[in-house]
């Protein structure tokens, strides 16, 4: 089936990507281990070369990746040039940030190995008294010495080489970035990991630095020098044709090689970032909502959208680097387009408190970008569920549907919507109740009550609100939101959600939406497989989640 198919799909794409990982580790790592040419290097560094080397070429691979993923116009460009292909396809595309921490987990991993490598093998030649130095010092030939390298103690070579200075670099840049992204970090201090993460340029430059001492040394004429005749007979290098001196000479940096191109395709995401930052944004109506939500209204000559997409914004009066996601909750129909912004952190607390004292600060806006949502219309039945304010992207694909039948007898593919809302408090309700007050008089004029079935839950409530709701029991419209729909009382029982969707459309693929925590994606995501049937011909689940 297709859910079956998508909920495979990045499975499918991680066990690739984790065979080539694999490969190259395993390639390179008997590359080293048996070539000939590293036969004398062997001699000295032991283990130490195969398991050093390995672990730089999957350095590599991943490290030509990490960029891409968070490269947002080209990933924009690739879901618009695959619209003609399955929304499978273009759904992987949504798992960019899932990517992105993988091949980062993965950088990681292969960082320790490679680091613990190289030193165990300059200690090791520290201990048996060859440090660098190949075993027939004594032996001249036309009053040379043939050495692959004078150092001779760790610290020596890891504060004076290039490679050695660079690694610390950069193994200091990436523990830095690890762990201020971790969730605990970013959730409560976004700060600390939004400007750590920067030391990625610091990360690269050093990388692309980092082959240039050329410290891993092959032998260069393995063909008249041949170590299996000569490897026991040192007294004779230099003396006998069979055996002329060994020489050596360090390998080519290739990692610039690597990550040239990506490094090329973010440089011009950036570029391009500061291009639509310098381009003038209008206040058109800014509205300060219940549960401090601020709404913005704004205009920018030549912003195009789609419903369900989300743009970056930037306050250089609060930070010059930080860019933040929102989802617009306006409709493409509209001459504007407007974000919801929930006080949620540093950044969003003084922007709310310097636009509540009418200070029009100036907006930089980056984007429109693609998400999973703007998928809504390719199903015949859509399940949109958002948690808190997880409801702005289905805001703007509500407003657009009401667009759609104000304008006339839409052609839409979609027969029906199940819209979930859940919140905390009741003041939440508030600032969206008006535009489903709004969709449920349309629906109904135009004998479309079906079209649109949507239910709020009221998760964190009191006793009073219930004893209040119960003494209004028999009212025409919802004591909190003023709606026909009346308000529930607690979480969804989404086992009893899904039967009920699967019973009403029972050959119908149903396209289901969740912008909110992760934990709820997790549960839906099962529900999504649970009642999905084998069958092709019945009803199927197709799960998507918004991902920042």
């Amino acid at each position: 089936s297709e859910i079956s198919f998508d909920s495979k799909g990045f499975q499918v794409f991680t066990f690739l990507w984790m065979g080539v990982n694999i490969f190259l580790f395993v390639w390179y790592y008997f590359y080293y281990d048996l070539g000939d040419e590293f036969f004398y290097t062997r001699h000295l560094l032991g283990s130490a070369l195969a398991w050093a080397r390995a672990p730089a070429a999957v350095l590599n691979f991943n490290c030509m990746l990490i960029l891409l993923p968070v490269c947002r116009n080209l990933l924009s460009l690739i879901r618009g040039s695959f619209m003609c292909c399955g929304r499978t396809i273009r759904k992987q595309l949504d798992k960019n940030l899932t990517f992105h921490k993988l091949v980062a987990y993965m950088i990681g991993l292969m960082t320790a190995v490679h680091m613990v490598a190289h030193l165990h093998g300059v200690v090791e030649q520290q201990q048996t008294g060859r440090i660098r130095q190949t075993e027939h010092s004594s032996v001249r030939a036309g009053g040379r010495r043939e050495h692959l390298d004078p150092q001779q103690i760790p610290t020596y070579f890891v504060f004076t080489t290039i490679a050695g200075l660079t690694g610390v670099v950069i193994t200091l840049a990436l523990i830095l970035i690890i762990t201020s992204s971790m969730e605990v970090i970013r959730r409560n201090y976004f700060e600390v990991f939004w400007y750590t993460h920067h030391l990625f340029i610091i990360f690269f430059a050093g990388l692309v630095f980092h082959g240039a001492g050329r410290i891993v040394r092959s032998q260069q004429n393995e063909k008249a020098h041949n170590f299996t005749f000569c490897k026991d007979r040192p007294e004779d290098w230099g003396l006998i044709p069979e055996c002329p001196l060994p020489t050596f000479a360090g390998g080519f940096p290739k990692t610039w090689m690597w990550v040239i191109g990506p490094m090329f395709f973010y440089v011009c995401e950036r570029l391009l970032r500061f291009v639509r930052f310098m381009q003038t944004v209008h206040y058109r109506k800014i509205v300060m909502r219940p549960s401090k939500v601020l709404e913005l209204q704004l205009v920018k000559s030549g912003f195009k959208m789609d419903v369900g997409q989300y743009v970056f914004l930037n306050c250089p009066a609060i930070s010059q680097l930080e860019w933040h996601p929102f989802t617009m909750t306006s409709a493409p129909e509209e001459d504007f387009f407007s974000v919801h912004i929930r006080s949620a952190g540093d950044w969003t607390d003084k922007l709310i408190d310097i636009i509540v004292n009418a200070i029009l600060l100036r907006m930089g806006v980056d984007g429109p970008f693609g998400t999973a949502s703007e998928d809504v219309f390719d199903y015949e039945v859509s399940m949109l569920v958002g948690a808190g304010i997880g409801v702005t992207p289905f805001a703007s694909i509500l407003k657009s549907i009401w667009y759609k039948f104000k304008e006339g007898n839409p052609k839409l593919r979609t027969r029906k919507i199940y819209f979930y809302w859940l919140c905390r408090e009741t003041h939440a309700f508030e600032w969206f109740a008006d535009l489903l007050c709004v969709l449920e008089k349309e629906m109904e004029e135009r004998g479309m009550g079906h079209f649109l079935t949507y239910k709020l839950f009221l998760t964190g409530w009191d006793q009073n609100i219930a004893d209040h709701a119960k003494v209004q029991v028999d009212a025409d419209t919802d004591v909190i939101t003023g709606l026909k729909q009346k308000t529930h009382y607690g979480r969804p029982v989404w086992d009893k959600e899904f039967e009920q969707i699967r019973k009403e459309n029972p050959t119908s693929v149903v396209g289901t939406f969740l912008c909110g925590p992760e934990a709820l994606g997790k549960v839906l995501e099962k529900k999504c497989a649970k009642y999905s049937e084998v069958d092709p011909r019945k009803t199927r689940f197709y799960f998507n989640k918004e991902n920042f």
